[in-house]
């Protein structure tokens, strides 16, 4: 992971995600997870274009297990968009980088 991605975790969810002054990008995913291996390299880029204006971060499903059942998270991966501490937008599998850039600049 690149250091414009973050990891966040049960642990640090709080304070890294909901009390984020800006909004987050969460990507659930796992390591045996195909899909989110594919887009890996997306999730790095966008991490990247969007310093300063979003938060990065990606939680690891299988060790972060409420976490994930907070959100009902049920596949993988799962990419969800959070303002204040709300989910203001869910996007689920693999999808083009424009369909999450798209989501983005409505929350910016």
């Amino acid at each position: 992971m690149s250091e414009s991605v973050h990891e966040f975790t049960d642990q640090n969810f709080e304070s890294d995600v909901e009390k984020s002054e800006l909004p987050v990008l969460i990507d659930f995913w796992a390591t045996w997870c195909g899909p989110c291996k594919a887009i890996a390299p997306m999730i790095e880029e966008i991490a990247g274009e969007y310093e300063g204006k979003i938060k990065v971060g990606k939680v690891d499903v299988d060790k972060n297990q409420n976490t994930a059942m907070k959100f009902g998270v049920r596949s993988i991966p799962t990419l969800l968009v959070l303002k204040n501490g709300e989910v203001v937008n869910q996007i689920v599998g693999a999808v083009p980088k424009a369909n999450i850039t798209d989501v983005l600049d409505e929350v910016i």
